[in-house]
Order: structure tokens, then C-alpha cells, then sequence
């Protein structure tokens, strides 16, 4: 809500996220209930002209411009090797953990998480399905079929359950500025109602 408000590109909208990031930190329980349950946040950032993937772990991040095709995010990091900002103590962090050799290409998902990136789009899961669903569309993506994708339960992406969806968004971002954009709000947490 901050990169909203404070800037006016996609790009503007990740150096206020990640510095944010950087000062405080990341935090806070993900449930109502009192258990304790936190996990590192991810973005979909864009505007009429890019668009952008971030990913955190910590105040470490880590950030992907899309260059086209069709993008997802999904309760794990994704971003590999195609990493186009990222903090600047992201790879020396990793190195001091042992868990990247400085050798080797620095591959984040894979270094900061236990996900085998091979099989992030071969493996059943909410990444992966959102993935195969984008994918079946790409090319004629409207708003309506980007709904249906997010109401998709069977896939796991609509989530019912002790973890449920909270919410879900569609914009419609023209290149041209005439247009007006267009955004779409759940109003409940089921985005099939």
C-alpha cells in the first residue's frame, strides 16, 4: 500500500518496498487464530509499461523485471537466476551461511529456500498449477479468465480450509494513458462468491 501511495511506477513501487524492508524488517502473524504462523512476503508489481516480481526472505530480496509471457507468485520463491535488483548483501549473506559456494550461478529460490527449482513447474502444488493455468491462456488473457483462475479451487489457488484465500485482485493496466485502468476487489475471502 506504501509503494502505492509513495511512488508512480512499478519500479519506484519496489525501491519503496525494499527499503521499507531493509529498515524494519518483515513480521507479524498470517492468521487471526493464536497460533503462530509468519512466513517472507512476495510481490506482483506493475504499472501500464512493466512489471516486476519481488521476493523476500528476511530483509533480504531479491527482484525480477518481467520481460513478457505470463508471471505467477505462490507461497515460494521462484525467482532463480534471472535476478535484475536484488540487496546489496543478498549473495555474501548466503556465502557466510554456507549455503551458496561463490562459485557456482547464484540461483535465490533455490539458495534461499528448500524448493528444487527444476521442479517448481513440473510438481503439484499452487505455484505450479497457477503456472500450467496462465500458461493454457497466454496470449488472450482477459479479466474474466484471469478470475475464473482465481476462483479455481481444485488447483489449490482458491484455498478453503484452515488456510483460506483472504482476497483476490484483477487490474487491467492499458499501455495507453488515455485509458483508464481498471481494478477488481473480492469483497469476501472466497473469491468464488
Amino acid at each position: 500500500r506504501l509503494g502505492l501511495e509513495r511512488a508512480d511506477t512499478a519500479e519506484k513501487a519496489l525501491t519503496v518496498i525494499v527499503d521499507l524492508l531493509e529498515k524494519y524488517g518483515q513480521g507479524g502473524n498470517c492468521m487471526e487464530s493464536h497460533m503462530a504462523f509468519t512466513y517472507h512476503n512476495s510481490f506482483l508489481i506493475a504499472d501500464r509499461k512493466e512489471a516486476w516480481v519481488l521476493e523476500t526472505s528476511g530483509k533480504y530480496w531479491a527482484a525480477e523485471k518481467v520481460e513478457g509471457g505470463v508471471r505467477n507468485i505462490s507461497n515460494q520463491l521462484s525467482i532463480t537466476t534471472k535476478i535484475d535488483r536484488e540487496h546489496p548483501g543478498l549473495k555474501e549473506y548466503a556465502r557466510s551461511k554456507g549455503w551458496w559456494d561463490g562459485e557456482k550461478e547464484f540461483d535465490f529460490a533455490a539458495t534461499y529456500s528448500y524448493v528444487n527449482t527444476a521442479r517448481m513447474t513440473t510438481s503439484r502444488g499452487r505455484y505450479c498449477e497457477g503456472y500450467k493455468l496462465l500458461n493454457k491462456h497466454k496470449g488472450s488473457i482477459t479479466s474474466e479468465i484471469m478470475m475464473e483462475i482465481l476462483r479455481d479451487k481444485e488447483s489449490g489457488i482458491n484455498m478453503e480450509g484452515g488456510f483460506m484465500t483472504t482476497g483476490s485482485m484483477v487490474s487491467v493496466l492499458p499501455q495507453q494513458p488515455n485509458l483508464p485502468c481498471i481494478h477488481f476487489f473480492t469483497g469476501t475471502p472466497d473469491p468464488a462468491r
